[in-house]
Order: C-alpha cells, then structure tokens, then sequence
C-alpha cells in the first residue's frame, strides 16, 4: 500500500508516525513534508496541487490523506483532483470543505439542519460590524481560514476595534467578512469523527488551550497545548452531542449532497443550556491530533483507506484508556512573529514520550533548530491526567532553545 500525506506540520507527523505504526506497514510519502518527517516518509518531486496529484498518478499511490486545511479549498481542491484520477482521498471535496473555509457557510448549515449554536450576524465592511455588534463580550470571527487566529473574543469596545481594522483595514488574514456572534460560556471540548458518507465514528475526544499564556491569557495562538481521553466527557454527554450535533450535522452533509469522508472535527461550548457548535475544522485538529494519535492503536492504514474509498470500519482500531498530555513549545515572539535559527537541545534526552515535529529544521550541521511559531509537540501518556502532566513537562524540561515559550497549565486548567 502507498499512501500519501499532504502537509507539513506537528499533526502531519503524528498521522505519518501512526500510519508507519500499522501492521500493514505501508510506503508512506508526504508533500511537502518537513526534514522530521522525512526520517519516517519518502519526499515527493511536486510544486504545486496539479503536478503532485499527477505524481500520485504516475506512481500509483493507493491513498492521499489531507492534513492541512488549505490544501481542501486550494485552487481545484485536493481532493476534487484526486477523484478526477480515481485515487481515493480522507479529505473532503472543496464544496464540503467550506464548512470550515467560511463560517458563514458553517452557521447556515447549522442554521438550516437545526444544529444548536450561538446567535449571529455577518459584516462585509467595518462600519455594517459595528452596527452589528449588539453588546460585549462578543465573539468576532474572520470569514475565511486564518491558520487558527481569526477569532477575537472582545469584551469591550476597544478589542472589538482592534480586532475589525486588523480584518478591514490591515486585511491581516486577506479579504473576507466578519461574523458577529453570540458570547458562549462554558468548558470547550474538541470532539472528532471520522466519516465516511452517511456512517461515522466518534473518536477520542480532547480539549485544546489556544491562547500563549497560563490561565488562558494573551492573544489566541494555533494551540499551545491539549489533553484527551475517554475520561474526558462523560458517556451521556457525548451521546447527547452525538444526538444533537453530530449525527444532523452527518445526516446534513449528506442532505446537502457533499459526500463527505475524511476526519470531521467540531469545536463545542458545553454551556447551561446544553452542548452548541462553535464552529467545524474538516480535518484534524493540531496540536489535538497529537494528543489522540498516540491512543489509536490498530491496522490505522487501512482503516483510512477503507473510509476513504467509503466502506468505514471501526474494528479496524482501538481506542487506549487513560490520558494523553500534549505540550507545545514555540519560538521567541510567537504568535506575533516567530524566530528562526534558533538550536534545539535534548532532543535525544527524552524517555517514554512522543515527540512531534512542527517548526524544525536541519542546520548545515545536521542538528535541528527552529524554523516556525509552534516548534515541538511532547506528549505524555498515563493511566491518570495528573500522571500524563507530570510526564510531559518532565520530559519537556529536557529540551529547551533560546527563546523557547511553552505554558505551565496544560492539562491543569479548567481541572480544579
């Protein structure tokens, strides 16, 4: 079996090292891949969508598995090309994949399958956000993707504005609306499903930290950290999103004739009123999927090949018990700006963890040092939360480089 994973970052690395990880022991490629994960995947010859899809053809690849995000709505979109040459492809086709694309797209669908969510209203132009924005706190989201730091949660005036002429007048993210939504309160969790057309399989739930500093201060980041287990929400709760939310959003998608597969995650707000959506990524999460990854166990291979040519199979995995701590150290100035070039020590000095790749590269020496925001994911896994903690900041403090930022909290917040 050949299998190809588009993309480059910690989440890829942890997809490839679990597809590696399969009994069935497949030939693992990756575009554009990153020099970690060359030491597990074989590189690919492409420049662009169109000439690797066309060496995915030539070369008799067997499965393309999307990890990032924009690869889905890029030009034609991955996995619309990888149809027009028969390779079957976990990723949804572009269309679909405006569920996370455009919010705008996502809250009518939501709207229109009666799926709970908060309240909202879009603006294409600063003064029509204003006029939207009906009191504070209030949730400003950009329209389009924004590599997870579209989204300011304002509780005054002041932020709201700061917020708007980053998207209006700077054009941070590029061109694209705001919505303005209702101000959701409660513990998030990141729940995740694979699906393929009409059936799915909810996997290990998790709950991601976004912002840079402890108790959930300073700007949003892409993920600073995650936990997950089976532990996490308890059995009602999850059946009550799976009822609720995931189920019609499934039973929606193919309503709306997106036949979708590939992994599907949803962000929730678990309020007083019960579990609502805040938004869909159509991929997996990052830094989550490092987290969860590790508690897959099974033939991972095949189970997203059969999915990918539509015949989904649970029982070709199992899910470990226990919890999973994922923690991320990033660079000097992240998410303002990230530096490079800085070495990494230690990295062979942990013990009994998984390491994650996101932001490295090899020097002229042949060490790494940081080449991205978020640099390294180290995940500890035990049989309890405060175990799992204790392992990965344990092995953490083994490796360091200048600069390095990481929180103190992950996997201790919002536990007390």
């Amino acid at each position: 079996m050949k299998i190809l994973v588009v993309g480059k970052g910690g989440r890829e690395h942890a997809l490839i090292t679990a597809l590696c990880e399969s009994p069935s022991a497949p030939d693992v490629y990756c575009f554009p891949g990153s020099d970690a994960i060359f030491e597990l995947a074989k590189p690919v010859p492409a420049d662009g969508l169109e000439s690797l899809v066309a060496w995915m053809k030539a070369n008799a690849i067997d499965l393309c598995v999307a990890g990032e995000e924009s690869y889905l709505v890029k030009g034609e979109g991955l996995a619309n090309l990888c149809e027009r040459e028969g390779i079957p492809c976990w990723g949804p086709k572009k269309q679909a994949a405006q569920l996370e694309a455009s919010k705008e797209f996502a809250k009518e669908f939501m709207i229109r399958h009666r799926i709970p969510t908060g309240g909202y209203a879009a603006a294409g132009d600063i003064g029509a956000a204003r006029e939207a924005i009906a009191g504070f706190p209030t949730v400003l989201k950009f329209d389009g993707l924004a590599a997870g730091k579209g989204v300011a949660i304002c509780p005054d005036d002041a932020s709201a504005e700061e917020f708007l002429h980053e998207v209006f007048t700077e054009r941070r993210f590029g061109d694209g609306r705001v919505l303005i939504e209702e101000f959701l309160e409660g513990p998030e969790v990141s729940v995740f499903c694979s699906v393929s057309g009409s059936n799915y399989q909810i996997l290990t739930p998790a709950r991601d930290y976004k912002r840079i500093g402890d108790n959930d201060e300073g700007p949003n980041t892409g993920g600073m950290g995650a936990v997950a287990s089976r532990e996490l929400i308890d059995a009602a709760l999850l059946d009550q999103i799976d009822r609720e939310i995931v189920k019609p959003t499934v039973d929606g998608l193919e309503k709306d004739g997106l036949g979708y597969r590939g992994f599907l995650y949803f962000g929730i707000m678990l309020t007083a009123a019960g579990p609502k959506i805040l938004e869909y990524n159509c991929r997996f999460g990052d830094p989550e999927a490092q987290a969860v990854m590790p508690m897959i166990s099974g033939d991972f291979a095949n189970y997203v090949l059969s999915a990918a040519q539509g015949e989904l199979q649970p029982d070709l995995i199992e899910f470990g018990g226990g919890w999973s701590v994922c923690l991320i150290l990033a660079s000097a100035g992240y998410p303002a700006s990230s530096r490079s070039g800085d070495p990494i020590s230690g990295l062979g000095d942990t013990n009994g963890v998984r390491l994650y790749h996101a932001g490295t590269r090899r020097n002229q020496s042949g060490t790494y040092e940081t080449a991205g925001g978020r640099v390294l994911a180290i995940v500890g896994g035990a049989p309890t939360r405060e175990a799992a903690v204790e392992k990965a900041y344990a092995e953490a403090a083994k490796v360091d480089f200048p600069g390095s930022q990481r929180r103190g909290d992950i996997g201790r917040l919002h536990f007390s």
